[in-house]
């Protein structure tokens, strides 16, 4: 086998290509476009369409597709051939500059939010030049993918790849204000790195397919805890599986195809549970390829008669899984806002960006949560496994004691400030006691970034990180105004004076201990922090009109377009929710009430025969009497949820009728898993429909 570097890339629309493909004058105004940002100079287009087209037909490509983000999840692509009539009717070959830049697929059945009509069928994709076009193959053919964003005919956003493109240029013109009030002159543009960290469980696709709530659904909505999970912690980092070994060979091999940059794999804490880690990119880059990477993991899973699950929850009693954001802020020159340095004044920096994202999350930390919600991840959000629903930042106890020193300056003094530069420089990065990760902090600081631990595993990234970059550009506005404000003192000194008043006002955000604590939940009610339990009270924070001017002010979304993507939420979240209510009563009723029919047709028998025979067993007869009990509690469990079902659409609107399914929906449906997972533990081996827990934990 060559190297990594010998083939990585190879599927991919990279400089390198450019540089090859294209001559020297529309390469530079390409790369120029690509890293300002701004739109790609028409009088190149038709050059860059033609290179692209060549390069992909080399390489057996066929079609071409925009490939988008739209707000159901997900992504989105219609294939058209690369083929046209020549004015002689002949067939040839063809991609043009429109065709590159726009295409415009039937938008009707995308949801929108009430912002138009189904008949308003209209939309536009547009090519988003600042990530690389690649190929995907199927068996014969490949198929150019150009990443776009995807708007209405009017022009409103009905795509989560556009508000995040805005974001990035929101942080940028903030954060480049207030570096040119610091005196820097060098840095150009902002740039926010990210890594994703993607956990997943792996299950044998034999057992997966006797299990309808997993196809269905995404997560078991049944199952008895197993003799053995997790209890032994012995899965953690642990020997890789074989059979998971070859399909992480393929699935990295794949990667590496594309320019997915996969550094980590190892096993996380449940059976049958693992993670995969890129290296860091530009954020904007690294939410595309962790979309890539989730439909990769899928179809290269089947390859090897695996399954590959991305649900938050899919089985109780065990870790779920997340997807770990972390990320950082810099410029163009290559430094790290989030880096401690030996330079004073990028020192200043450094902490300035902490007060940043101190008064956002302060300020916004129920839009931080509201970002993350959805059915999936309010299974895994609280639990002893995955941060609270409280958004509270984790610094170590290091970082913790320069901010209380800086808190504690009367008097700004160069003495003071050299103190406290020399402690920010010898922050120590790795050292357990002072920068590890808090791994109950939603919100963990990490030697030279930040780790954004609430987002879901099935989660598009786009979405926390278009928030984080919300509310860092709120921080770097309201930290550049309040320096501008004050008159004394020289820069250094009236930032240093600005960042003591932001540490005071922030204070209730930052928590050290143990997130999962009762302790913090009493504490962090008192200090006034939001902890909403599921997706449609953690939602309602888009209403709040301070969000709305965030998002408005900033130019992301309009409050029209901020409403239709709540409703998208709301509409998802009673969609989610119906669909597992309907599942669980089809396998109660179809599945596991026969089991249990079959259960007390074998027991009544082997009790009849007794009796035949002269004798009297009332061993039997009890087993008899609580198979028959099961057989009843499963009935009105069903009857139960078939009624929560009813109920809910009686709810005058929306909100009413997501929070009615939300709260009295998942009580009905725990006490039908009660009752079913109880048959499960009672019943013999050969009448039970599905494969179990313990199977779906340790088979491969």
């Amino acid at each position: 086998m060559s190297g990594i570097s010998q083939f990585f890339g190879e599927l991919t629309f990279n400089q390198k290509v450019m540089r090859e493909k294209l001559n020297g004058d529309v390469y530079e105004k390409l790369i120029a476009s690509i890293q300002s940002g701004k739109s790609l100079d028409e009088s190149i287009a038709e050059e860059v369409a033609h290179a692209m087209k060549e390069w992909a037909i080399s390489n057996g490509a066929t079609h071409f597709t925009h490939w988008f983000q739209p707000q159901r999840g997900g992504t989105a692509e219609k294939h058209d051939a690369f083929i046209s009539y020549t004015n002689n009717g002949e067939i040839i070959e063809a991609f043009s500059a429109k065709q590159l830049i726009q295409s415009e697929p039937d938008a009707s059945s995308f949801p929108s939010g009430g912002i138009r009509s189904t008949f308003e069928a209209r939309g536009y994709t547009a090519w988003d030049p600042t990530s690389p076009a690649f190929l995907i193959e199927a068996k014969r053919t490949k198929t150019l993918v150009i990443p776009s964003v995807f708007l209405s005919w009017t022009g409103d956003v009905l795509d989560r790849k556009t508000p995040f493109l805005r974001s990035l240029r929101a942080i940028n013109k903030a954060a480049l204000k207030l570096q040119r009030l610091l005196g820097n002159r060098a840095a150009k543009k902002m740039v926010v790195f990210a890594g994703p960290e993607q956990e997943y469980f792996i299950v044998s696709k034999k057992l997966f397919d006797t299990r309808p709530d997993l196809q269905i659904c995404g997560r078991s909505l049944f199952g008895a805890a197993p003799a053995k999970g997790q209890q032994m912690e012995d899965h953690y980092f642990g020997s890789i599986h074989q059979k998971v070994l070859c399909f992480m060979e393929d699935f990295d091999h794949e990667l590496y195809r594309r320019g997915i940059p996969a550094k980590t794999r190892h096993n996380e804490v449940s059976p049958n549970q693992f993670e995969i880690a890129p290296l860091y990119e530009e954020a904007n880059l690294a939410v595309d390829h962790n979309l890539q990477m989730m439909d990769i993991m899928k179809n290269i899973a089947q390859k090897h008669g695996l399954v590959t699950i991305l649900h938050e929850k899919p089985f109780s009693g065990v870790n779920g899984s997340g997807k770990h954001l972390n990320f950082s802020v810099g410029d163009n020159t290559g430094s790290n806002y989030l880096e401690p340095s030996a330079s004073p004044m990028k020192n200043i920096n450094f902490l300035l960006t902490l007060g940043a994202i101190l008064l956002g999350v302060d300020k916004f930390g129920g839009l931080l949560r509201a970002s993350v919600a959805d059915a999936g991840n309010d299974h895994r959000l609280g639990a002893n496994e995955a941060p609270p629903a409280i958004m509270s930042i984790y610094l170590g106890d290091y970082l913790t004691k320069i901010l209380d020193e800086i808190e504690g300056i009367s008097k700004w003094t160069e003495q003071s400030m050299a103190h406290i530069n020399m402690g920010v420089k010898n922050l120590p990065r790795i050292a357990k006691d002072y920068s590890d990760r808090n791994r109950t902090s939603p919100i963990a600081f990490t030697g030279n970034k930040f780790e954004f631990r609430a987002a879901g595993s099935s989660q598009n990234p786009s979405e926390g990180f278009t928030v984080m970059n919300l509310i860092f550009a709120y921080g770097y506005e309201v930290i550049e105004k309040r320096i501008s404000e004050q008159k004394a003192g020289d820069i250094r000194e009236r930032a240093i004076m600005v960042l003591k008043d932001v540490i005071k006002e922030t204070k209730r955000v930052r928590y050290e201990g143990n997130g999962y604590s009762d302790d913090w939940h009493k504490e962090a009610k008192k200090r006034g922090l939001p902890n909403t339990k599921n997706t449609p009270a953690a939602l309602e924070a888009y209403y709040n009109k301070d969000v709305v001017k965030l998002f408005e002010s900033f130019g992301i979304l309009t409050e029209r377009e901020l409403k239709a993507k709540v409703e998208i939420k709301l509409e998802t979240y009673i969609k989610t929710k119906e669909i597992e209510y309907k599942t669980a009563i089809n396998i109660a009723r179809t599945s596991i009430i026969p089991a249990i029919n079959k259960q007390i047709q074998a027991t009544g028998s082997a009790l009849v025969t007794l009796k035949s025979a002269g004798h009297a067993s009332e061993s039997i007869e009890n087993d008899l009497r609580k198979f028959e009990k099961s057989y009843s509690e499963v009935l009105k469990g069903i009857s139960s949820l078939e009624k929560i079902l009813h109920d809910g659409h009686t709810e005058k609107g929306m909100r009413e009728h997501a929070t009615y399914l939300g709260d009295e929906g998942e009580k009905a449906l725990s006490i039908l898993r009660a009752a079913v997972d109880n048959a499960e533990e009672i019943l013999s081996e050969e009448f039970w429909p599905m494969a179990k827990y313990q199977e779906l934990l340790t088979i491969l």
